[in-house]
């Protein structure tokens, strides 16, 4: 039987540029907060269940990146925006919290991390550093390709193009997820923001020399489902991040249970002592 998913109280967090983010906060203890992946947000995606399997041990902060859900977006995009953004989000859980990141979610939570913004530990779940090129051979021409789909109007066929040629799914996916017409409609949503990814990925690969300046502590993991590129993208990650920690979990895919990532969060971040 499913467990009932509890929600939290909302509120409006101002990045530096005047962009409205819709965060919200739940649970007690030590402040923690969470980073989305592509599409998703406070009521799509893992978030809300790692929340609510973490609110006995952390108060969880969790909110929707611009662009996306309840939050605005303030134009034009840059990297540098979201991790202002992630700061503002930082700020309002009382600074110094810890932080962890899914997906491209990780790649900003590691770039922010990199830039100084301050966070008491850090830990990733399989940022996307596969190195898989675009149209033209090229990791930076997933960028154009995704753009001109959005400026045609075909965001459907930009939604397909990320998960098939850039994250590696199935071909038959799509043609799934059409088949449920919530989760492909919030999809085809948050299709706008996909180009934001491949910046906040650094097309997809590694950016060891800003890892290297890394300095709170860091977690990287990875699913042992894991295909070969995530799995090397994630020991590129470890390699790079000096006295940085890496584990494998078991069994686990990109779609990571809450359970198993709650369990690795609380040992990483010691119960949140």
């Amino acid at each position: 039987m499913t467990k009932t998913q509890e929600t939290g109280t909302v509120s409006t967090v101002l990045s530096p540029d005047g962009t409205s983010l819709s965060v919200e906060r739940m649970g007690t203890g030590p402040s923690l907060v969470l980073v989305d992946g592509a599409f998703c947000g406070r009521n799509f995606g893992p978030s809300r269940a790692l929340a609510n399997a973490l609110k006995d041990s952390f108060t969880v902060y969790f909110y929707d990146r611009r662009g996306r859900g309840d939050s605005g977006e303030t134009l034009p995009y840059a990297t540098e925006r979201e991790i202002e953004d992630l700061q503002a989000v930082l700020n309002e859980a009382g600074g110094n919290p810890y932080v962890y990141g899914i997906s491209s979610g990780a790649a900003l939570a590691l770039e922010a991390a990199a830039a100084g913004v301050p966070m008491r530990a850090l830990a990733t779940y399989e940022a996307p550093y596969t190195g898989v090129q675009g149209p033209d051979g090229s990791p930076g021409s997933h960028r154009e390709h995704l753009e001109a789909l959005l400026r045609d109007g075909k965001r459907g066929s930009a939604v397909s193009y990320f998960l098939v040629k850039m994250v590696g799914a199935p071909a038959f996916l799509p043609y799934l997820l059409r088949l449920m017409p919530g989760v492909w409609k919030k999809q085809t949503t948050a299709a706008n923001t996909l180009p934001y990814e491949t910046r906040v990925t650094n097309n997809f690969t590694a950016p060891v020399e800003r890892l290297r300046t890394i300095t709170v502590p860091t977690l990287v993991m990875v699913g042992g489902k894991a295909a070969g590129p995530m799995a090397q993208g994630q020991k590129t990650i470890a390699g790079a991040i000096p006295r940085s920690e890496h584990r494998v979990l078991d069994g686990q895919t990109h779609q990571v249970s809450a359970a198993a990532i709650a369990t690795q969060l609380r040992s990483f971040f010691d119960g949140g002592k």
